[in-house]
């Protein structure tokens, strides 16, 4: 009998076990997902409580040419009513709660320049032109910064980009390239921030558990705290055939012999690996092990094979692929209140909010309540993050990988400009839980072709690779859409469907979004 073998229990596994099933076939007791941790959804993760505090490590981006994506929600009952799909309880929930953003950015002194308005100067606009036009293998081990002059990461344009997808001026200009394409019908709109999407509830408790719930359904075999160590494979030959898997689970190693006829699919690396959360009183002490099993098997697969990519491109530098996330819990309604009052938008309608001069660049988004199924009336979920872990704060003089909760929300608060008695308010109020991620952004980092494998190897009969780090053109990482796009490729050309991907949306094709976009160039 035919098996059917996940390294990974993050959503490119999750939606590649749905896609054999729904579109192959294939029987849900001859799918197994392995899961290193004791939880699945990689970087769908949401817990906690309204007692000792909600957490996550972060929020995807959603937004209406996420083809792959909403293809498979639409498959999926929802979790809080089986009668509709997630893809109709998240058209729904956007609907209801749309964003137009008010106040994007914030200035040192708390308040509101004119974030309308995208500061270019002629030779930014030459620049970013110049860079969406630019080949690909032109861009090869550059930098943003090597295509850009100072001016550019001054600019409005800059600050509403880079933390809308938490850019750092030090990655991958071919990311970034890859970014300006398939996001330009979101220039126009980048400052308001229409058209972007968010799910009813966190996307652990939308996305993941009903996936998970559909999956355990149709009896696909979920096992956790199982490591997969390595691959064996056939020798010789051109051919690439994966004969085995050494796995272990709680100390105890084993070998399982996979068929030819077998299917094996890898999520090679991880951006949410070592991650550690803090508390109010603790700080998330940056987990510089490199232990995690996505990364260990990709190096060791890696080794001598030129044709798995090179995983140090990606991991080998915390300290340009981490920062910082936190997460929020409030039993008091005053900072709502008082945030709908600054912003100018009720809670879940407005968008991101930056402090564009925080040493940090502290970004926040307040979510539409309750933002956990469970969440208890009166009791409130927002969350931020900084891009910069290794400043001193403007009013926590730390480095913010040396903060704890209570020193993370201080700052922010100093930020807002709030009456001292109301920030006391809120402190006694909050619980801010932070997460610190060595690995986040490291899908950014600089690299040339060839550093991501294929999604099918050169070669290969049943192995496939998916994720954020296996190469799908046109493209770009940091979405829940590519790990989708990846599982629907490998699932689709593994087992000879005459079925493909949607095609990745190409704004640049259409004449009014470049219309749009060249007239943003010049407010």
């Amino acid at each position: 009998m035919r098996k059917y073998y996940f390294v990974g229990s993050g959503i490119a596994s999750l939606a590649g076990a749905v896609f054999l099933i729904r579109d192959g076939g294939v029987s849900g007791k001859d799918i197994v997902i392995f899961e290193e941790s004791h939880e699945f959804g990689g970087a769908f993760d949401a817990h906690g409580d309204a007692e000792h505090g909600y957490f996550m490590s972060g929020s995807r981006m959603f937004e209406a040419m996420y083809q792959c994506t909403f293809d498979l929600l639409a498959s999926i009952p929802s979790l809080s009513n089986p009668n509709i799909s997630i893809k109709e309880e998240t058209d729904q929930a956007n609907a209801k709660y749309p964003w137009h953003n008010k106040v994007r950015l914030v200035d040192r002194d708390g308040n509101i320049p004119d974030f309308h308005k995208m500061g270019f100067s002629a030779r930014d606009r030459i620049d970013l032109v110049a860079i969406m036009a630019e080949p690909e293998s032109f861009l090869d081990s550059k930098r943003i910064t090597d295509c850009f002059g100072e001016h550019f990461f001054q600019t409005n344009f800059w600050y509403e980009w880079c933390t809308l997808f938490a850019f750092e001026r030090w990655h991958s200009a071919i990311e970034f390239k890859r970014y300006l394409q398939r996001f330009v019908h979101h220039f126009s709109t980048i400052d308001v921030q229409e058209g972007i999407y968010r799910s009813l509830y966190n996307q652990y408790d939308s996305f993941a558990v009903p996936l998970v719930n559909w999956l355990k359904d149709r009896e696909v075999d979920f096992r956790f705290h199982v490591r997969v160590e390595d691959l064996s494979f056939q020798a010789g030959g051109e051919t690439i055939t994966v004969t085995g898997l050494d796995i272990r689970k709680e100390g105890v190693a084993e070998h399982i012999a996979v068929a030819s006829t077998d299917l094996v699919f890898v999520t090679n690396g991880s951006m949410t690996a070592g991650k550690v959360f803090g508390s109010m009183t603790e700080g998330p002490v940056v987990d510089r092990s490199a232990t995690s099993g996505a990364w260990r098997l990709w190096e060791k697969l890696a080794e001598g094979r030129p044709q798995f990519g090179n995983p140090a491109a990606f991991n080998s530098v915390i300290a340009e692929s981490a920062w910082i996330s936190y997460t929020v819990t409030v039993k008091d309604p005053l900072f709502l209140a008082l945030m709908e009052k600054f912003s100018g938008s009720p809670a879940g309608t407005g968008g991101l909010i930056t402090f564009k001069d925080s040493n940090w660049l502290i970004t926040i988004s307040i979510y539409h309540q309750p933002f956990f199924a469970d969440q208890p009336v009166g009791v409130s979920v927002w969350w931020g993050y900084g891009l910069f872990h290794d400043r001193p704060g403007n009013y926590v003089k730390k480095p913010m990988s040396d903060c704890n909760g209570a020193e993370i929300l201080e700052e922010v608060l100093g930020h807002l400009h709030f009456a001292e008695a109301d920030k006391a308010a809120i402190m006694a109020a909050s619980n801010c839980i932070p997460c610190t991620m060595p690995y986040i952004t490291s899908q950014f980092m600089v690299r040339k072709a060839g550093d991501r494998p294929k999604v099918i190897p050169e070669g290969s009969t049943n192995l496939a690779f998916m994720g954020q780090y296996a190469e799908q053109p046109d493209d770009v990482v940091f979405t829940v859409e590519y790990s989708v796009r990846c599982a629907m490729t490998a699932v689709y050309t593994l087992l000879k469907l005459d079925k493909k991907p949607p095609s990745v949306y190409r704004g640049l094709h259409n004449p009014k979004v470049i219309v749009d976009a060249i007239r943003t160039m010049y407010r």
